[in-house]
């Protein structure tokens, strides 16, 4: 019987050319967040269990992958059943963001950094995600934040760090809209939502771009929230954008939307949106929020904001912080291949017998010069040899023949000329 040789549901292996288009994204993203005076960190892949499910995640943590305990019984189990606690099983946990683990990382290592810090951390993530386009269970994380600075320095630096860095990637076009949880608050108080439904209603308010304005009507409804002609007035919220400040409605919360002007005005080589209808899902935030748009794609391609009641749980002390995350995994699937990389990616097609230590000498002159060198035995289909080349990233080749002596006598040709 054959054995199922696909990776796991939601998950992914890589081709050494799409493998090259991340690591070389990764790259730009790092060094772009670098110049940005951000240091990068890293946190392990699991959290203990209590600390991943403290509700510091929002929904997130009903996606958390748990790790059974060691040594587990039968009457173990059968207890954890019988109590309906299954979660109680497990004492670690994959991570499902890094703003947790960077909470955790704080409280631990406060002392030995700097009184405003801005880190940088790029890894996995894992979510028990029902797997679809742009939405896996496994998946890369760039992420941005600075704890300790209160003011609105630290959504000035991430918000322009973030956009140049979109730049460097060479995508266009992309805006950030931006909201503040003060705004959806007085929103929601507006249209007399009891304190008990506010949670319950901005997750509906957070479907708009999944279930369109008549879904979200439709399930505020059921919730007994709802105010006449909802449906128009949240696409007249959606659209309205900075103008909705000049009618200066009951519900806009003055001193937040001064907060988000001055955000604007302090930012002006970036295309920052007023949206009082973004939400962000994540529980945590506490005020700014946003996200990045491209007028192409019906989702966002990252966002993030400001949590400052996060490290106060771990330190009893209330440390403002504020975050922003590039969704990679939507990002590197619009970039191309880096043609200048593939260029300096050469390959060497030799016959059957030639001499392995002429053909290693060659290689070695090549890389000396800084080229990158693949050594290719001649076959009879060389066409679908030199294809598979250039689909792994390689931009020449050329051929060694009995009278190569030296890199000098290599002839190189375009792949795919």
């Amino acid at each position: 019987m054959a054995i199922a040789v696909t990776p796991p549901r939601g998950m992914r292996d890589f081709l050494p050319a799409d493998k090259a288009v991340r690591e070389r994204s990764l790259g730009i993203i790092r060094e772009s967040f670098r110049a940005h005076g951000f240091d990068e960190i890293e946190t392990p892949v699991m959290e203990d269990s209590a600390r991943l499910h403290s509700g510091l995640g929002g929904d997130n943590e009903k996606l958390a992958f748990a790790v059974l305990k060691r040594g587990l019984s039968a009457a173990d189990v059968a207890a954890a059943v019988e109590q309906d606690d299954l979660l109680s099983l497990a004492d670690l946990g994959l991570r499902f963001d890094l703003t947790v683990p960077l909470a955790r990382f704080y409280a631990t290592h406060r002392a030995a950094l700097p009184t405003v810090f801005r880190s940088i951390q790029i890894a996995p993530v894992w979510r028990a995600e029902r797997p679809q386009k742009g939405r896996y269970r496994q998946f890369m994380q760039c992420d941005i934040d600075i704890i300790g600075e209160a003011g609105a320095l630290a959504e000035i630096e991430l918000i322009t760090a973030t956009a140049a860095t979109l730049d460097q990637l060479g995508l266009t076009g992309c805006s950030i809209r931006i909201n503040d949880r003060r705004i959806l608050s007085a929103l929601l108080a507006h249209w007399s939502v009891p304190s008990e439904l506010t949670e319950r209603a901005l997750i509906v308010i957070d479907k708009l771009d999944k279930i369109g304005v008549d879904g979200v009507a439709t399930e505020l409804g059921t919730l007994g929230i709802g105010a006449p002609d909802l449906a128009a007035l949240l696409t007249e919220l959606g659209t309205g954008g900075w103008a909705l400040g000049e009618s200066a409605p009951d519900w806009l919360d003055p001193e937040a939307f001064a907060d988000l002007t001055a955000l604007r005005a302090a930012l002006p080589g970036v295309d920052l949106a007023f949206d009082p209808t973004l939400v962000r899902g994540m529980g945590y935030y506490t005020g700014t929020i946003f996200e990045i748009s491209h007028p192409d794609l019906g989702y966002s391609l990252g966002g993030g904001g400001r949590y400052d009641g996060m490290i106060g749980r771990f330190l009893g002390t209330d440390v403002p912080a504020c975050g922003f995350s590039i969704g990679f995994e939507r990002i590197v699937d619009l970039l191309q291949a880096d043609a200048a990389s593939a260029q300096q990616a050469v390959v060497l097609v030799h016959e059957k017998d030639a001499d392995p230590a002429g053909l290693v000498a060659l290689k070695r002159d090549l890389v000396a010069g800084g080229l990158r060198v693949r050594l290719e035995r001649r076959t009879k289909n060389l066409k679908a040899l030199l294809d598979r080349a250039g689909e792994a990233g390689y931009g020449r080749f050329a051929f060694v023949t009995a009278d190569t002596r030296a890199a000098g006598d290599l002839d190189f040709k375009p792949l795919g000329a």
